[in-house]
């Protein structure tokens, strides 16, 4: 028997039929063809109404500034809160388009969260995205008084690359001795530079492609990508050691190119001891969530996270 999609998300997918990709290495053309998508993507959906924004600014070590943007909702109870990074391979994407997504996770857990609009690849490669992310995080730990925040229950969230983002902030924050996070949660994390092989059983599936990542990240680690010096704190899945890390939920797609790495990460954290929940969703490319927000496998997942919020 072989793979197939769910039902629900093939009939989403149907419209997308004959779509051409852009070539490998065509940063631009990525951003023209996705960044509209992700934005209708996350607007399709109601805006809650109960759920209010503010902007900050942190000042990063090289002395850029970046741009935060605060979510809280309306009479919630203050306490823990998320550091929030969304996806896009790390060469697209922008905390506007992403309003929709975590204005609804705010909404529905009540757990305020900071999206933070890290500099991107390949303008701006490893190091700076992490580093921009080191400083939100440390802004929010600095202000969480101010912001009704207990700091002993801040965790990190992220989708694709920003969950790739969010597992090198953990290792990060482990190797700097802080600040402290209390949950990472990796929604189809972006992790290993080495995932360039197509699988044959998911290649007729993919959603983001091997040619995809073949892009993004020789555009965030150069001539570094896929050989032998790239740190953990660039690919979450070189990381030897796992000891000491934030508990973590981890969920993916399989039929998602993620999906190896993402199930070999949930084990080796395991082994080191860390409370791991991990989710393998079938029939479920990368983002299936956003191509097909109505159906019942990303109904479960979204119930899913919401409670892991609320759990921190």
């Amino acid at each position: 028997m072989s793979f197939a999609f769910d039902p629900e998300i093939a009939a989403a997918l149907a419209p997308m039929a004959g779509f051409t990709p852009p070539p490998v290495g065509d940063v631009a053309a990525r951003r023209a063809i996705w960044e509209p998508i992700i934005g209708a993507a996350g607007a399709a959906q109601p805006i809650p109404g109960d759920v209010k924004t503010t902007d900050h600014h942190a000042t990063a070590d090289d002395g850029a500034q970046v741009q935060m943007r605060w979510y809280t909702k309306d009479g919630a109870t203050p306490g823990s809160a998320v550091l929030f990074f969304h996806g896009g391979g790390y060469i697209f994407g922008h905390i506007d388009l992403f309003d929709g997504p975590v204005a609804r996770y705010v909404s529905a857990s009540g757990v305020p969260m900071l999206s933070v609009e890290y500099r991107r690849a390949p303008e701006h490669p490893y190091p700076t995205p992490l580093e921009d992310a080191y400083t939100a995080l440390r802004w929010l730990h600095e202000h969480a008084s101010e912001l009704g925040v207990d700091p002993e229950r801040i965790g990190v969230m992220g989708d694709s690359a920003g969950g790739g983002m969010a597992a090198a902030l953990a290792i990060l924050t482990r190797e700097r001795g802080g600040p402290e996070i209390a949950k990472q949660i990796l929604l189809m994390p972006m992790l290993d530079d080495r995932t360039t092989t197509p699988d044959p059983h998911i290649e007729p599936f993919v959603f983001w492609s091997y040619d995809d990542s073949r892009t993004a990240w020789p555009a965030l680690l150069g001539e570094a990508a896929g050989g032998p010096d790239v740190p953990a704190t660039a690919a979450p899945a070189r990381l030897e050691d796992a000891s000491g890390l934030p508990p973590a939920y981890i969920e993916v797609g399989q039929l998602d190119v993620f999906r190896d790495e993402d199930t070999a990460y949930a084990t080796k954290l395991s082994r080191a001891g860390v409370p791991v929940e991990y989710h393998l969703h079938p029939g479920a490319p990368h983002e299936f969530d956003s191509i097909a927000s109505d159906s019942d496998v990303a109904r479960r997942a979204i119930a899913d996270r919401v409670r892991v919020l609320k759990s921190i």
